[in-house]
C-alpha cells in the first residue's frame, strides 16, 4: 500500500491563553472528517511535567486518559468527543517528554560526543513526535500548540513549526493563528491592535499565519476584517470570526458558515467532492436546545470550584441528556462542606447524584455522608472510581457495622481495609504513570442492572486508579445487598457494585465519562438520567 502524503495544520494562539484552541482544532477536525478525510489531532504542551498525571486539577483541569493508558491534557477529550475516534499517547507531547527522550539518548551516547542543544536536538525530537502520527496513514494531522506565542516555553515548538513548514514544502502545511479581538465599551469598538502585534511576533519567529481565527464577543465589522487582512498578511476570506456562543457544540457549524473547511482545503491544495454532512450533529444540537424535561443531578467532588476538573463528566451529561431530550442541571457540591447536620439541606430537591473521582483524603467524610444520604433516601447514585470506593466504605461502616472501615489511601492502619492496594502497587515509589491505566476488560454478571444497561456481558472501560475493592470482603458485601457484579477476567478484581432494592445505586471502578462522545453518549450516564427522571 502506498503511503499517503500527509498534510499538517498547526494551530497557535496569541494575545491570551484559554481562547479555545482545542475547540477550534476539534471543530476543524470534525468538518474535515465529515468531508471524507482521515484526521487526527495532537496537542503539544510546553510544560516540563512529563504528563498532567501528577498535576492538581486546579493547575490544569482534568487529566484525560486514552485507551492505551496515557494520562493527557483535557483537550484530547474534546478531540475524541468531536471526532468520535480514539487518540493515543502519541497525540499528547510535553516539553518534559521531549527533554527526557533527548537526555536519555545523550546518556547512551547516541549523539556521538556532540554538544546537545535546543537546535537541532530538541527541535528534531519535536519534529519526530509531530510526524510520528503520519505512520498511521492520516490525510491530515492537526497539531495544537499550547500556550501563547511569545511564551519562553513555546519557542522550541514555534521554531520546529518554522523548520517543518520549510521541509514539507508548499501546500503541505499551514498555520492557523487564534487570537482575541477585545471590545472596548468606552469607544464601542473591537480593537485589532493586539492581534496585529501577535501576528508580528509570530513573523519574527519566521512563521506567516495562513488563517486568522478571531475570538470576539461581537460580530466583526467589514472594516476591521479588512484591516486585519491588510496588517496581518492574510487573504480577507481567511479572517474567520469565532464569536462567543451558547455552547461549544455550535462552533463547528458557526465556522462552517464561513467556509472555514474550504479555506483550509484550498490552502493545502486538497479537493473533496463530499460536502460536510453534519445532519447528526445538528440533530444533537436541536435536542440539546429543546429539552422536553429537566433533572437536577448533584455532582459531589472536591475540585468543584474549577469545573474543568470534571470536564468529561459535565460533557457526558450533555451528550446523554440531549439523547434523552432532557436538560441536566448540575448542582456542584463541594464535599468538604457536607456533614451530618447539613446533608439533607445540601441535597434538598435533587433528582440524582454522582460522586466524582479524586485523590487524597480531603473532603472524604463529606462524600461518605452523601453516599449514605442517597442510599437511605432512594436517590439514584452513580459512583465513579473513588466514588465507588466511597460507597464501599459507607456500606461497610453503616450496614456491615465496621465503624473504622476505610481505604488504605486515607488510613494505612485501618483495621478494616475494604479498599486496599494491589500487591503489584505496594512497592511503587514513583507517582507518575504507575497506576492501573487505560482500557481494561470487565465481565458483567448476567441479569445484573449493568448487564441490562450495557446490553452485553463483556465491556472494556478506561481506568485511572491505584487502590482496589478488597476481595476478602466480597462475600459479606454480597450477602448484605451491595453486590459485586463486574470483574476483570484476568485478575478477578471487582470492577462494579450494585445495591439491591434501590432504584439506582451503582459504583464503577472505571471512568465511563472518558468514552462518551456526541455520536455515542455513554449508556451509564443515560441510565442515571433515566433513573433520576423517574424519581
Amino acid at each position: 500500500m502506498s503511503k499517503k502524503n500527509t498534510k499538517y495544520i498547526f494551530v497557535t494562539g496569541g494575545v491570551t491563553s484559554s481562547l479555545g484552541k482545542g475547540i477550534v482544532s476539534a471543530s476543524l477536525g470534525l468538518l474535515l472528517k465529515s468531508r471524507g478525510f482521515n484526521v487526527t489531532i495532537q496537542k503539544l504542551d510546553p510544560y516540563i511535567n512529563i504528563d498532567p498525571g501528577t498535576l492538581n486539577p486546579y493547575e490544569h483541569g482534568e487529566c484525560y486518559v486514552t485507551e492505551d493508558g496515557a494520562e493527557t491534557d483535557l483537550d484530547l477529550g474534546h478531540y475524541e468527543r468531536f471526532l468520535n475516534s480514539n487518540t493515543s499517547q502519541n497525540n499528547n507531547v510535553t516539553t518534559g517528554k521531549i527533554y527526557q527522550t533527548v537526555i536519555e539518548k545523550e546518556r547512551k551516547g547516541d549523539f556521538l560526543g556532540k554538544t546537545v542543544q535546543v537546535i537541532p536536538h530538541i527541535t528534531n525530537e519535536i519534529k519526530r513526535r509531530i510526524k510520528m502520527l503520519a505512520k498511521q496513514n492520516y490525510d491530515i494531522i492537526i497539531t495544537e500548540i499550547g500556550g501563547t506565542v511569545g511564551d519562553i516555553e513555546s519557542l522550541p515548538y514555534i521554531e520546529s513549526v518554522r523548520q517543518l513548514k520549510w521541509e514539507l514544502g508548499e501546500h503541505n502545511s499551514m498555520v492557523i493563528h487564534l487570537t482575541l479581538l477585545p471590545y472596548l465599551a468606552s469607544s464601542g469598538e473591537l480593537k485589532t491592535k493586539p492581534s496585529q502585534h501577535s501576528v508580528r511576533q509570530l513573523m519574527e519567529s519566521g512563521i506567516q499565519a495562513d488563517v486568522l481565527v478571531c475570538r470576539t464577543e461581537h460580530i466583526i465589522p467589514k472594516e476591521q476584517r479588512t484591516k486585519l487582512a491588510q496588517f496581518c498578511n492574510v487573504a480577507l476570506e481567511n479572517v474567520i470570526e469565532c464569536k462567543d456562543l451558547e455552547t461549544i457544540y455550535e462552533v463547528p457549524l458557526y465556522l462552517q458558515k464561513q467556509d472555514f473547511d474550504d479555506v483550509v482545503l484550498k490552502t493545502l491544495n486538497l479537493k473533496s467532492d463530499k460536502q460536510a454532512d453534519l445532519k447528526d450533529w445538528k440533530s444533537f444540537l436541536k435536542k440539546y436546545k429543546n429539552p422536553k424535561r429537566k433533572v437536577e443531578i448533584a455532582l459531589v467532588g472536591k475540585y468543584v470550584s474549577l469545573q474543568d476538573s470534571y470536564k468529561s463528566i459535565a460533557e457526558a451529561f450533555i451528550h446523554a441528556g440531549a439523547d434523552l431530550e432532557t436538560e441536566v442541571k448540575v448542582r456542584w457540591v463541594y464535599s468538604g462542606d457536607i456533614d451530618t447536620g447539613n446533608v439533607a439541606e445540601t441535597f434538598a430537591g435533587i433528582d440524582g447524584m454522582l460522586i466524582a473521582p479524586g485523590f487524597g483524603d480531603r473532603g472524604i467524610e463529606g462524600k461518605i455522608e452523601a453516599a449514605k444520604y442517597a442510599r437511605e433516601n432512594n436517590i439514584p447514585l452513580l459512583g465513579i472510581c473513588l466514588g465507588m470506593q466511597i460507597m464501599t466504605i459507607e456500606f461497610a461502616r453503616n450496614v456491615l457495622g465496621y465503624k473504622k472501615a476505610n481505604s488504605m489511601e486515607f488510613d494505612t492502619s485501618t483495621p478494616e481495609p475494604v479498599i486496599s492496594l494491589m500487591e503489584d502497587q505496594k512497592n511503587v515509589v514513583e507517582k507518575g504513570g504507575t497506576m492501573r491505566l487505560g482500557a481494561w476488560k470487565c465481565t458483567l454478571k448476567t441479569g445484573s442492572k449493568l448487564n441490562e444497561i450495557y446490553g452485553t456481558k463483556n465491556i472494556s472501560e478506561r481506568h485511572r486508579h491505584r487502590y482496589e475493592f478488597n476481595s476478602e470482603y466480597r462475600d459479606e458485601f454480597e450477602k448484605s445487598g451491595l453486590v459485586p457484579t463486574g470483574f476483570n477476567p484476568e485478575t478477578d478484581l471487582v470492577e462494579t457494585l450494585e445495591l439491591k432494592d434501590h432504584p439506582f445505586y451503582i459504583g464503577v471502578q472505571y471512568h465511563p465519562e472518558y468514552k462518551s462522545t456526541v455520536a455515542s453518549p455513554h449508556p451509564l450516564f443515560k441510565a442515571l438520567i433515566k433513573a433520576s427522571t423517574k424519581k
